[in-house]
């Protein structure tokens, strides 16, 4: 084994230590995991939430347990791959040693601590940016085709996995029209590739088709729910803090790109770095969303850094950018960097809301951060909502309806009795209900915000109705919420909810 090998094989070993070093008892999965892992029960070539990638993988999970080891080992996975993707990077720009290892330590300690937690597209997102660059790279270092199909191959996967990869084939383009490399648009290859990605990207767009395109419809709710309350300032104070101990390098990229020589064939990424955030920005874009734009730029960067520093007068500031890296993982670590309990969290909340952490997508401050209260009750609502199952009527049939997809998938991730089966309005649930048998008994699980009348509203279409329970945790994000039983219904209850399904899908 080589010296580069070794180190590399370090670096990937320590990736996989710290994220699993971040998963903390305390909290349970996200909700957003729930409602990505149930798809594998649900094949399809699209889903109201994501492409289908995510489902595969989820079987996959499936098929060796879906413990929580196997959830967060698969993003633990996509960013050491996207570690690897940047040191075969800065080998194909000839970079030396040092600039390997400074490109390793900046994506090591960086955002992606975080990203690669959550078993969610991003972490795929991420290394699917950095792969379509390399092959890009490789297409204009050795004129051949393979790498050009190739790149179509990767756009292909990350295009199934998250529709988010357009917006850089969207900042990509423009910056190879305003270049010398516009020479690609009259090659014959390029259309090729350009088939070859329609071609494999075409089952979803089918899918699409069939189903009214809600993509569109989900951006649209996106936009007014959530986009709405992004500020284009605060997307890019969160680029500089995403990457903070990776400045010199992306600054020293872009430098590069505009002077170096050896990089001159590659200038048009200095203008995909105007255009793509210039997009991102004008739509509101939430700050995460440009992430996979950074591992290209950190890899020039690196290279520029380590011949620059290479010289003689400069071999001293060679500690520098590695250190900068260090410091600040270290500084940041309890706030930033680590998954602390809630409590701690709670007694330090000026230091989270200080770095804007306790922000949720609503626009307001709340006690934790979202992603933290997103992980927290779950086990309790299944716990309960199960044991609310097993009180009802035997030999009857019985629903479980949430408010929403976390609910739903929590229920169904956690619960011992795998022949409940949680469904909801909201998400993807809204196709994935079993109506072939009559339902005579529901429990209803309500948000909190939605549940001070149920009793009255739904009550009066059973013969007996009660509050069974409700999730009592204080931090989590589901407090408050209750569980409903309804028995011996005095109506259709399978045709009231083929009624609003269909109100629901319209």
């Amino acid at each position: 084994m080589t010296k580069r090998t070794t180190i590399l094989t370090g670096f990937i070993l320590v990736k996989f230590l710290l994220q699993y070093f971040l998963v903390n008892p305390s909290y349970d999965l996200h909700r957003d995991e729930f409602l990505h892992l149930d798809q594998a029960n649900h094949p399809a070539w699209g889903y109201l939430s994501v492409p289908p990638v995510t489902s595969w993988i989820s079987y996959l999970i499936q098929l060796l347990g879906s413990s929580i080891f196997w959830v967060k080992f698969f993003p633990a996975l996509f960013g050491a791959l996207t570690i690897l993707v940047v040191w075969k990077t800065i080998e194909e720009l000839k970079g030396n040693l040092y600039a390997l290892i400074l490109g390793a330590t900046c994506l090591l300690l960086s955002v992606l601590l975080r990203l690669n937690f959550l078993y969610q597209p991003n972490s795929l997102d991420v290394l699917c940016w950095a792969a379509m660059c390399f092959c890009i790279i490789r297409y204009f270092n050795r004129e051949d085709a393979t790498w050009l199909f190739l790149a179509s191959v990767v756009f292909a996967i990350g295009f199934l996995n998250k529709y988010n990869i357009v917006f850089l084939l969207l900042g990509l383009l423009p910056a190879l029209a305003v270049t010398n490399q516009r020479r690609i648009f009259s090659e014959r290859n390029f259309y090729l590739s350009v088939l070859l990605t329609l071609a494999l990207i075409s089952p979803n767009l089918y899918w699409q088709y069939n189903h009214h395109f809600p993509v569109f419809q989900h951006m649209r709710e996106l936009i007014a729910t959530q986009l709405i309350h992004v500020n284009r300032w605060d997307f890019i104070k969160e680029q500089i803090f995403y990457f903070a101990g990776s400045l010199p390098a992306i600054i020293a990229a872009l430098y590069g790109l505009l002077i170096y020589p050896p990089f001159r064939k590659y200038r048009f990424f200095f203008w995909t770095f105007i255009f793509t955030p210039a997009i991102f920005i004008f739509l509101r874009a939430k700050g995460y969303y440009a992430i996979g734009l950074y591992p290209v730029y950190i890899a020039f960067g690196s290279v520029y850094l380590g011949n620059i520093l290479n010289r003689r007068y400069f071999e001293y500031l060679k500690p520098l950018p590695l250190a900068l890296p260090l410091v600040l993982y270290a500084l940041l670590f309890h706030v930033y960097y680590s998954i602390e309990d809630p409590e701690i969290i709670i007694k330090n909340k000026n230091k989270y809301r200080s770095l804007g952490l306790l922000r949720w997508e609503d626009g307001r401050n709340h006690q934790l951060p979202q992603d933290f209260a997103d992980m927290l009750g779950w086990k309790e609502l299944a716990r309960k909502a199960e044991r609310a199952y097993h009180l009802m009527p035997k030999g009857s049939q019985t629903i479980v309806l949430c408010d929403n997809y976390g609910q739903a998938g929590a229920i169904n991730y956690y619960v011992k009795d795998k022949s409940i089966k949680a469904v909801s309005f909201n998400a993807d649930y809204i196709n994935w209900f079993n109506l072939r048998r009559k339902t005579n008994n529901v429990i209803r699980v309500k948000e909190y915000s939605s549940s001070q009348n149920e009793l009255k509203e739904t009550g009066g279409f059973f013969r007996r109705s009660a509050v069974a329970d409700s999730v009592k945790n204080p931090m989590a994000r589901e407090c408050g919420t209750t569980i409903f039983v309804f028995e011996q219904a005095r109506i259709d209850v399978n045709q009231r909810l083929r009624s609003e399904i269909e109100e629901e899908r319209k």
